[in-house]
């Protein structure tokens, strides 16, 4: 099992914060299946204001350019994407069109330290 962690922003907004959380007490079905079908065995997303951290663990089977082509294909998670746009806004030093950004691990603590 390997871990990713990204991030991205929401826009700064309470009332728009409050609706990202909302759809993602329940997100649709569809997406969930793509999340799995790709390979990601576990997903958690945190917020600190308007800061997501998400955490990924994905088996061997993932890779981000066939999740990517996967969800250019499926039109439910295209739907999904446009929407929670209207929420997310990119990190100052993303690259065009980048939304969640891998983040680079700078420190372990492993047991036994």
């Amino acid at each position: 099992m390997k871990r990713y962690c990204l991030a991205l922003d929401l826009k700064d907004d309470p009332k728009l914060i409050a609706e990202y959380e909302a759809y993602h007490k329940q997100v649709w079905p569809e997406i969930l299946k793509s999340i799995h079908d790709a390979g990601i065995e576990s997903m958690q997303i945190y917020r600190a204001g308007n800061r997501l951290f998400m955490i990924m663990e994905v088996n061997d089977t993932f890779s981000f350019e066939k999740k990517s082509q996967a969800d250019k294909n499926n039109p439910r998670v295209q739907d999904w994407e446009d929407l929670m746009w209207n929420y997310q806004q990119a990190l100052p030093f993303a690259k065009a069109g980048e939304k969640w950004v891998l983040m680079e691990r700078i420190f372990e603590l492993a047991s036994g330290y």
